[in-house]
């Protein structure tokens, strides 16, 4: 009982008894003044005796009842307030899922658009469930599943079983002591199995990890390349890990100790020392002297330890953090699903322009060579590419974009290089005599795809040629659309929409 109440108690009592007294002498000389009536002056000493011990009652009430029930109140009230994500998180969480919205209704698919809008509204539920995800990652032998039901604290899989067993992700719940947030644990297939149904199960597996507020990666001896692999790869993306070191009781102390060592020493970089645990989640039965079988209890104290610090300590910045980096995947998602929707938009007007200015350039040769970079790039196309990356250009700035561009295929030779490919390509396929005709049109068409490429690299960047500017843009266009295996396609292409016409024409 705490002093301050002690303290009451006795001050309460004495103050009762000095009243006591004196109303018990003040009553007295009443009394012996009504003796002349003995039921006058009984009724008068019931009520005395009433009074005192109604105060007394009431006192002891104050004090031990309500005053305890109060402070028990104040305690269930400090422990149950609802713990809040941090707020400046949670706000970045939300804006950033009101982008990706918006940036997923410029989506034409509606399948797609819809999936991802699904799951905006599953990142915006867990926000508000704050509910926390622990993910069991690792292969299929390392006992992930006998860890989750050592956790649990009740069987929830088959243990000892094959790898391949856990065929999805599969969900139990955990309460911790201390810990208003319910924990949600997950039991993932194993990684690094052999075939196509293993590959597909280690996809699910490490698609669940990636939505992990914590990550518990199970091994069972020192790390193969293969496990650091994906395990880097999460810490890098911000998974917040736990390297868990499963069957010791397999080893010996000092090789046990040994394998923690090197552990410990490999994930330095993105693991925390204390967050490498050893646990023997499911031991193997033991034979004794006697003949009769042993069968130790799990020893997962120390992992069950470890995450509870972690939990208690970082729980709130976990789901934040999370949510955060979940909205933010969306969001590059839904990025590089409209930027190649775009790319698939501007690769159409660049086909369409391309073939357009070969066969003007067919029809009217020029006379000057080098006049064929400007002649290729159309300020109309540079318009409409633009249009399709949400910039509006007038057609004066296409002319100055298109101008400028043509001048640096000019300048770096691109022209003369051009027309040797073409020439000897089309040499394989098509009469000398022809080829002189359809030389020019064909580099045009060429050339015009190289500008529209270049300038679809432009707008992507949001109108920034980048820190090697335009020339390097187009040296690297011209580089990629030089290979054999496009000059192949595109001379098939080049011959049945200008060499054919020319021929038809005679």
């Amino acid at each position: 009982m705490p002093l301050s109440r002690i303290v009451t108690i006795i001050v309460g009592l004495i103050i009762i008894l000095g009243l006591a007294l004196w109303l018990i002498d003040s009553l007295s000389r009443l009394y012996w003044q009504l003796s002349y009536s003995p039921v006058l002056g009984n009724l008068l000493l019931l009520l005395l005796i009433l009074l005192l011990g109604g105060l007394l009652a009431a006192f002891i009430y104050y004090v031990l009842v309500l005053r305890s029930g109060e402070e028990k109140s104040g305690r269930n009230r400090r422990r149950v307030t609802p713990v809040q994500v941090p707020a400046a998180k949670s706000d970045a969480a939300s804006s950033t899922l009101q982008a990706v919205r918006q940036q997923v209704a410029q989506i034409q698919d509606e399948v797609t658009r819809q999936a991802l809008l699904s799951r905006t509204k599953e990142i915006e539920a867990n926000l508000a469930r704050g509910e926390i995800q622990v993910v069991v990652f690792g292969t299929g032998s390392s006992g992930k599943t006998s860890l989750v039901n050592a956790i649990i604290g009740r069987m929830v899989g088959e243990v000892n079983a094959p790898m391949g067993t856990t065929q999805v992700g599969e969900t139990y719940c955990l309460r911790l002591k201390g810990l208003e947030r319910k924990i949600l644990i997950t039991d993932t297939p194993g990684i690094l199995e052999a075939g196509v149904a293993g590959t597909e199960r280690e996809q699910l597996a490490r698609a669940l990890a990636t939505e992990a507020d914590l990550l518990l990666f199970v091994v069972d001896n020192d790390l193969r390349r293969s496990e650091y692999e994906p395990l880097k790869g999460l810490a890098e993306i911000g998974k917040r890990s736990l390297l868990i070191l499963n069957k010791t009781d397999l080893y010996i102390q000092d090789d046990q100790e040994a394998i923690l060592s090197k552990l410990r020493q490999r994930v330095r970089e993105f693991i925390a020392s204390n967050d490498v645990v050893a646990i023997a989640a499911n031991p193997q039965p033991a034979k004794l002297e006697t003949g009769e079988t042993f069968q130790a209890e799990a020893d997962i104290v120390p992992l069950l330890r470890r995450m509870a610090c972690v939990l208690r300590a970082e729980g709130e910045d976990l789901v934040a953090d999370n949510i955060l980096l979940q909205s933010l995947r969306l969001g590059e998602e839904a990025r590089k699903l409209i930027d190649s929707q775009r790319r698939r938009q501007a690769d159409k007007i660049v086909a369409r322009y391309q073939w357009i200015g070969a066969g003007v350039v067919s029809v009217t040769p020029l006379p000057v060579v080098d006049l064929l970079a400007t002649a290729a790039v159309n300020a109309q196309m540079v318009v409409e590419i633009g249009r399709v990356y949400g910039c509006d250009l007038n057609m004066q700035r296409g002319r100055e974009l298109a101008l400028s561009l043509g001048k640096t295929i000019a300048g770096l030779g691109i022209v003369k290089g051009a027309i040797e490919l073409l020439s000897t390509a089309l040499q394989l396929h098509v009469a000398t005599f022809i080829i002189g005709r359809a030389i020019q049109g064909v580099t045009a068409a060429y050339l015009t795809r190289i500008a529209g490429k270049s300038f679809i690299e432009y707008f992507r960047h949001d109108q920034d040629w980048g820190d090697g500017g335009m020339i390097e843009v187009v040296q690297q266009q011209f580089q990629i659309n030089r290979r054999d295996e496009f000059i192949k396609v595109f001379i098939q292409e080049a011959i049945a929409k200008v060499v054919k016409p020319l021929t038809d024409s005679e």
